[in-house]
Order: structure tokens, then sequence, then C-alpha cells
């Protein structure tokens, strides 16, 4: 008898029976599209920190950089001697190789790592330390002043020589510089290379710990004419390549040029003991913020962020975007969804009060007030209900519109990267284009996808049914209130 009485009711009330639903599925609509464009902002995000950082992790500990000493300018400069180079035809041959921090970084003790993987709920941790090869090759001239050479003339550094490779009072010389991450090879599990695949040959094991051997970024590699099993010099001594890998995103760069053993890092770099970075993963999202915490207390000196904390550096439109899915977005979601429910409650109401003489009747003929309640809100959680499956379906649809639409974002997050050759921040083979480090990065064109999930659509329906139940049991508790003389005086 109930499901036949609330059928008819509904066949009855088309009208308010089709306001309510619309009003509803409008309002889940635009929760669906703009939680899955959401989705599609934070993928968005994640994959440029994947690119500027590496960061394959929850969390990262770094240390912030000192400022540079005064006079120095921060720029690497190189010292030539009287006595240094080889002497050919007048003029002197040289060539040096710095492998230094990278600039704009700050290394720490290693035990922080330890301290790292104390802090309760810690699944990973690995560090890294950030270094920049830069190698001066060329030739002076005889009557050269020698001292301090520095590629960009920075304060006290001495002004290059200029002019031909004539041997003629000229000069001919360039300037080639790398980024290189000395990583654990047993970390694999997080860090940098987290966020690469495989091109060619291999990537590191344990048992590479204190080996010569090296992995190069796909696109560095091909700059400089490099491949498996050739070799490449850093820090002065001879690396065997062992990998190509490239970003897991084709619109992103790696996060470094190449690759070595950490422990090997520390020794032909000359910084024994040190890291530039600890990156920890989590054992569940839950824990990031207690894990945040005991980090900063463990690691007073240091810098400890989240995914969240990094994604507030991206900028651009996809920074736009994010700031408007987040903040507007959201809160016309909750202002839209909630004028559908009043919607529903005063219609409900309305159509309670036109009902008088029928629910005055039904309790004049014996029925209860929590069964009135019943045929109030079963109709209008019937009502969410259609409203809900409307409303998914327009989600849907719209959410295939935005993938389709293809909306491309430009991003780029600043992140401290070697001037080099070809690869990530590089010029180019051999270009010249000066060492050291250039604030730079990955700036990059992010398509847009709007994911769709089975937890949001729940939700959705959820909140729609939610709303129907909310506007019935309002509108059935005004419904019981209602005294059987009130019908009968009306039938008079």
């Amino acid at each position: 008898m109930f499901g036949t009485y609330l059928l008819r009711e509904l066949t009855n009330r088309r009208k308010q029976t089709a306001i309510i639903a619309i009003g509803m599925a409008l309002a889940i609509a635009l929760v669906i599209i703009v939680n899955a464009v959401s989705g599609g902002v934070r993928d968005a995000q994640a994959s440029v920190l994947a690119s500027v950082y590496g960061v394959g992790t929850d969390i990262t500990v770094s240390q912030a950089a000192q400022p540079p000493a005064a006079g120095t300018g921060g720029r690497p400069a190189f010292n030539v001697g009287a006595g240094d180079g080889a002497t050919a035809g007048g003029a002197r041959v040289i060539n040096q190789t710095r492998l230094v921090a990278t600039r704009g970084t700050a290394t720490f003790d290693s035990t922080a790592l330890a301290t790292a993987n104390s802090v309760s709920n810690v699944k990973a941790t690995t560090a890294t330390l950030s270094l920049e090869n830069t190698t001066f090759n060329g030739t002076l001239p005889g009557g050269a002043k020698t001292g301090s050479s520095g590629g960009q003339g920075g304060a006290g550094q001495g002004t290059a020589p200029t002019g031909g490779s004539d041997g003629a009072g000229g000069s001919s010389f360039k300037v080639d510089s790398f980024s290189v991450e000395g990583i654990d090879p047993a970390g694999a599990a997080v860090g940098p290379l987290t966020a690469v695949t495989l091109s060619a040959g291999r990537t590191f094991t344990s048992a590479d710990v204190g080996k010569d051997v090296v992995v190069l970024d796909s696109s560095y590699a091909t700059a400089a004419s490099l491949a498996v099993d050739g070799t490449i010099s850093i820090g002065g001594t001879d690396f065997t390549i062992i990998g190509l890998v490239s970003s897991s995103s084709s619109a992103s760069a790696t996060a470094a040029n190449a690759y070595i053993p950490l422990d090997v890092a520390q020794t032909v770099s000359n910084l024994p003991g040190v890291i530039s970075n600890v990156y920890v993963q989590a054992n569940s999202s839950a824990n990031i913020a207690q894990i945040q915490a005991d980090l900063k207390k463990s690691l007073p000196n240091a810098t400890v962020n989240t995914q969240a904390d990094l994604a507030s550096s991206v900028s651009g439109s996809l920074g736009t975007a994010s700031s408007l899915v987040s903040s507007l977005g959201t809160w016309l979601s909750i202002i839209v969804l909630a004028a559908a429910f009043l919607l529903a409650i005063l219609f409900t109401i309305s159509g309670v009060t036109r009902r008088t003489r029928e629910f005055g009747t039904l309790k004049a003929i014996g029925w209860r007030n929590s069964m009135i309640v019943r045929q109030v809100a079963g109709e209008s959680f019937v009502q969410g209900l259609i409203g809900g499956v409307i409303g998914v379906v327009v989600g849907l649809v719209g959410i295939v519109a935005v993938n389709l639409a293809a909306p491309t974002l430009t991003a780029s997050a600043v992140a401290t990267r070697a001037a080099g050759p070809g690869g990530a921040g590089g010029s180019g083979a051999g270009g010249g284009r000066g060492f050291g480090q250039h604030a730079a990065a990955a700036t990059t064109n992010i398509v847009l996808h709007a994911p769709v999930t089975a937890t949001i659509i729940v939700i959705a329906v959820g909140l729609a049914m939610l709303g129907g139940l909310l506007a019935g049991a309002i509108g059935g508790w005004r419904a019981a209130r209602l005294r059987p003389a009130e019908a009968l005086r009306s039938v008079a």
C-alpha cells in the first residue's frame, strides 16, 4: 500500500517532483564536475612537482641556503695560476672541472636521514646530494692575466679574456655545466628516480654502491652525444653510463642531468657525510601531518615540506586554476547544494500545506503521525534520488566535455638547476652558455584531465538522498502536526 500511494502522489504532483529533482540534479552535477576538475588540478600539480623536484614522496627535508659571502657574488670561479695548463704556441690550454653543491641549496649532516627514519609511521626514507659539475675548457693567450676566472663576470672574479682563437692576443674557451644528483642505489621506493622511466640500459641496484657508474637523463645524453656503456667525466673522474631515463610525464623534465651513487658523489665532490635533501614516505596519507610535526621537532634547523606545501610554489595558469577551484569552486558547490536543499524543503512544505485536507482525513481514519512522516519523507526521498541520478548523468557529461575540450594550463615551479647542455636547464651540447645555476624551471604545458572516481559519484548520490530525506523530514513533521478536526472543517 505504501508503494502504491507513493507512486500515485509522485505522479499526481509531477511539477513539484520535476522542480525538486532538477534543482537537486544541477547541484549534484556541479559538485561532481568541480571535484573532478579539482582532482585534475591536483594531478597536474603533482606532475609539475615531480618534474621540478623529483619528488616521488610525501615529505622533503632540506635546509635553507645561506646567502653568499660578501664580495663573492655567489658565483662559482676557477683559479688559474701562473703554472696551470699546458703551453702551446705561446698560449696556454686550460681544462678545469669543479663539482660543488648546487648553488642555492644547502648541505647538512647525513645523520638527519637516520633521524627521519626513526620517526613513527615512516615507511621509507632516502637522501640525496645535489651537485653541479662545471668544466672550463679553452685556450688563453700567452699574455693573459692569471687569477680567478668566472663564467659570468661576477664581482671579484676577474675578467675573462676576449677575442678570437687565432693565437694573436685572443682566446677561445667554453664553460659547460650539468646537474648531478647523488642518490642511494638501494632507495628505489622513494626519491627522484621514482618519477622517471627507463629508456635504455638499467637503473641502480644495491651492488652499485661505491662504484663509478652513472644514469643519465635521456634528453641530456642525446644532446651531449652520450650512450649506454660510454663514459662521462664528473668531477674529474670517469663514470660508466649504465642507463638512460626520461620523465614519466612527456610534458616535464627529470630532476637532474646525471645520477650517481650517493657515497661516490660525496667522495668525488669532497663533501663527505653531507646531503642536500631527505625524502620521506609515510605509511599512510593520514599520518603525513604527524610525521611533518615530528620531523620539525627532531630537526629544528631543517625545512620540512609536504607535497601540499610544495604545490603552493606552482605558478602560471595552473596555479590560478588551483586557487579558483579550491576557493570559488568549493564555496560555489556548497552554496548551490544548500540552495537545492532549501528549494526541496520549501516545495515540500508548500505541498504539505496544500494537502491539509488529505493528511487530516488520513489521520481521521487512523493514520499515525509516524505514517504521515514516512509518507512525506518517502516521496521527498524518491524525488531527491531521481535528482541525484540525473545529476550524476549531467555531471559525467560535463566531465566528458571538459576532457574533450582538453584545456591546456601553463605551469612553472622555481627550482635551482645547473645550466648545461641539453638536459634540464641546459642549453645544448657545448653551448657555452655560462656556468653556475639559474633559477628556472620547468615551465610546462599541462593538459587538464578531470578524472572520474566512483567515490565522488557515491557521495553525490548520497547528498541527493540526504537532501530529500531532510526535506521530507521537515515536511512530514509539519504534516504530522495537523489535527483531524482541520480536515473535517475543510470538508464541511
